[in-house]
């Protein structure tokens, strides 16, 4: 494969999959190395339409026909997230290349038994996001590693929903492509901040600071209902969760997933130490810089891709597009790291009901 270019199939043609593979991928800065084979989407004329729009040649109704497609060699799994392991399984039997969209499984032991079989079958897997791709991350981990923050003493990160589903501009329209319902993202299982933006936090907290110890959390479902396009949907997904982490030696965490408000950067977690302080990006106040050759979200985010959305989504699948072509070149955007954050995001609501700290099983080696 290192001598042609790959087949991407993409699965789901949303919002994530036009902005985070379709847009990026039918850009001719990568037709050396990957092109768009196919699309699916079980909406009625949307695969269809996509295809046309992005200049797809294959165009399906269902994943299974995708997977039959000989022109595909990798998948991104851009659907719900309640539909990631039974999708991810099917990929595995047609011996297919994964990039997982956040979160990669509902669970932890979900993500794990993908892990293995992909093993068993030779298939690569990735998921996003991965955080740690970006340089100034890897900075501060080299930091906060080295001392620069003297005794670390807690951290904190975390997300919250707001109405930003409701008013993303891909919803807005009137055509199959533009007119695209995210009642999902408030529905269980799968659904809520936690799974939705506070993963985000969660890859690069642990990314940083290493696999977490144990978790301890407090959940609830406040938002019954929500509003989009002049219709009400019910939600039953948790979405105000608070949590605190145990890294070990005394390190704690404090990580929300919320329906509102926020206290860190998005996505950026904070680090309070002795010596000082990381707040977001800014070391006691100085901004933090790194490798100046590397856009900010790694080093396949160059030319029209900085300046397109889900940039950081594209470095993940590129980061697998690179494994495929070449086996030593190991990602950052691990599915190990992946199954670690399903399990924080699980101990916490399991955490919740119980009124116990939960234990975790599961590591990860960073890169």
């Amino acid at each position: 494969m290192a001598n042609k270019p790959l087949g991407m199939g993409v699965v789901g043609a949303g919002s994530i999959g036009i902005r985070a593979a379709l847009q990026h991928f039918s850009c001719a800065d990568v037709q050396d190395r990957v092109t768009l084979a196919a699309v699916c989407d079980p909406a009625p004329g949307r695969a269809e339409a996509a295809a046309a729009k992005f200049g797809v040649p294959g165009h399906f109704d269902s994943l299974e026909a995708l997977l039959e497609d000989p022109g595909v060699d990798l998948v991104t799994i851009c659907s719900p997230i309640s539909l990631h392991y039974e999708q991810g399984l099917m990929a595995i039997a047609a011996g297919k290349h994964i990039h997982f969209n956040k979160t990669i499984t509902v669970t932890a032991d979900e993500a794990i038994d993908l892990i293995a079989k992909a093993e068993r079958a030779g298939v690569k897997i990735v998921a996003s996001p991965g955080q740690m791709t970006r340089p100034a991350l890897r900075e501060v981990r080299r930091r906060v590693r080295e001392g620069e923050l003297g005794q670390l003493s807690w951290a904190v990160t975390g997300a919250s929903f707001g109405s930003y589903h409701e008013k993303e501009g891909l919803r807005q329209g009137t055509d199959v492509l533009s007119n695209i319902n995210p009642a999902w993202y408030w529905k269980k299982p799968g659904g809520g901040p936690l799974y939705d933006m506070t993963v985000y936090g969660l890859h690069s907290l642990t990314g940083i600071l290493g696999p977490a110890k144990r978790v301890t959390g407090m959940s609830a479902n406040v938002v019954k209902e929500r509003e989009f396009r002049g219709e009400m949907y019910p939600c039953d997904a948790e979405d105000n969760t608070l949590m605190v982490l145990d890294f070990g030696s005394g390190v704690f965490a404090f990580v929300y997933g919320t329906f509102a408000g926020t206290v860190s950067d998005w996505a950026g977690p904070s680090f309070f130490g002795t010596k000082g302080t990381i707040v977001g990006l800014n070391h006691n106040g100085q901004p933090i810089t790194a490798d100046a050759g590397h856009h900010a979200y790694g080093p396949h985010v160059t030319g029209v891709h900085a300046d397109m959305e889900e940039a950081h989504v594209f470095e993940d699948m590129m980061q697998l597009v690179d494994w495929i072509r070449d086996d030593n070149a190991k990602p950052i955007a691990t599915a190990e790291h992946a199954a670690h954050v399903v399990e924080i995001i699980e101990a916490a609501l399991r955490s919740s009901e119980t009124g116990e700290a939960q234990t975790l099983k599961t590591t990860f080696q960073q890169v």
